[in-house]
């Protein structure tokens, strides 16, 4: 993840922010075409453009993921802007800010908030919001609007391929694997070339035998990669629109954004603003630990399957630990890889066989936020 941080010290600095953002959104919302290896040298050349067009602008470089900075980094910004290019980064610098809440008695302390303005573009669609973690609506708290991965069914793919995407995913997901094309082990590489090409002309292949036409260099890196198609005018829309907030917010001239805006140029144009309400139960801003029921017979896999499926927590590999008889007790976890192999015999255990009783607080630790979500275990009968 490529991260840039502005700072300006004269006048009339939001004119210069909006050209500054326009230029920073339409270059980030192209990286997804470029490969890996190009992308820091045109982060050095986007800083010097931005340079030249605003003289006094100070402009910081990170070629990093997001996930590579800890709290100090994050504490140190009075307002934070979002380009990300997917929902687990958003979810993950959402949890970042609201772990730098402070609370006294329970009351929030507003010094501690830093303001999260979040802008994403989708073709001819596009959104931005404005988050004051601990007070208004959390990206957690609005999970549900983003819409699920489109999958094709594997019976689909294999048997009955309608669509050019349906070869492409065929390739991707039983010939890559089958043939190893590039050798014993060598995984796809969306950003490499030959890969890409080598995929390109299977799908051909295939394509050819079900009579399918639409299949392209294009489209095929598109499927690898999950390109969203991006639009220059939507982006230079939604950049403005973040770009604005960021004047509001910073200098208290104009009430901000409340707290959502939907931009849409299908046909004609339209916009709609609206406020997102907070969930009394998110399981990011609430503070309150997350009631979970199951039966004292259910396998611990099911547990799993309910943080990967449930459309307000659509986990991506989720890591459940348990206190037991005093103990920190790791019950699953994925990312080690000799500690997956340990505990994978306790998902087919059930809850009662694993030691935990009704009430019993889980701690779950996911990709998608820095924090540790806490869950109350509920038994049923």
């Amino acid at each position: 993840m490529a991260n840039l941080y502005l700072t300006e010290t004269q006048e009339n600095w939001k004119c210069k922010m909006v050209v500054i953002w326009k230029i920073v959104w339409l270059f980030f919302k192209k990286f997804e075409y470029i490969h890996t290896t190009q992308q820091k040298e045109i982060l050095v050349v986007l800083q010097g453009l931005c340079i030249l067009l605003v003289v006094v602008t100070q402009i910081h470089v990170h070629f990093n993921k997001i996930q590579d900075f800890d709290d100090t980094f994050y504490r140190q910004f009075h307002i934070i802007v979002c380009g990300l290019d997917s929902i687990i980064a958003r979810r993950w610098i959402n949890g970042m800010l609201i772990s730098l809440l402070n609370y006294e008695d329970g009351v929030l302390d507003p010094s501690s908030i830093v303001p999260l303005i979040d802008g994403g573009t989708e073709g001819f669609k596009g959104n931005a919001r404005v988050i004051l973690p601990g007070m208004t609506a959390c990206i957690e708290c609005t999970l549900e609007l983003y819409p699920p991965q489109v999958n094709f069914p594997m019976c689909t793919i294999a048997s009955m391929p309608r669509l050019p995407e349906h070869c492409i995913e065929y390739v991707r997901i039983l010939q890559w694997p089958k043939e190893q094309p590039f050798g014993e082990g060598v995984p796809l590489d969306g950003d490499d070339p030959d890969h890409i090409q080598w995929i390109f002309q299977k799908a051909l292949e295939r394509a050819s035998q079900y009579n399918i036409r639409g299949v392209t260099y294009r489209l095929t890196q598109g499927v690898v990669k999950r390109i969203i198609p991006a639009v220059a005018s939507t982006n230079a829309v939604i950049a403005a629109v973040c770009a604005t907030e960021v004047f509001k917010i910073a200098t208290s001239a104009y009430i901000p954004l409340n707290n959502y805006l939907v931009f849409n140029d299908v046909d004609g144009l339209y916009t709609y603003t609206f406020e997102a309400e907070r969930k009394e139960n998110c399981p990011a801003c609430s503070q309150l630990p997350q009631n979970i029921q199951f039966s004292p017979s259910a396998k611990l896999q099911e547990v799993l399957d309910y943080l990967t499926n449930s459309a307000s927590l659509q986990m991506k590999s989720p890591a459940i630990t348990a206190t037991l008889e005093g103990k920190n007790r790791t019950l699953y976890l994925q990312s080690v890889t000799s500690i997956e192999e340990r505990t994978r015999p306790n998902l087919s255990k059930t809850l009662k066989e694993l030691g935990l009783v009704d009430g019993q607080e889980l701690a779950v630790a996911d990709v998608t936020t820095p924090q540790t979500v806490l869950f109350k275990l509920h038994f049923t009968s």
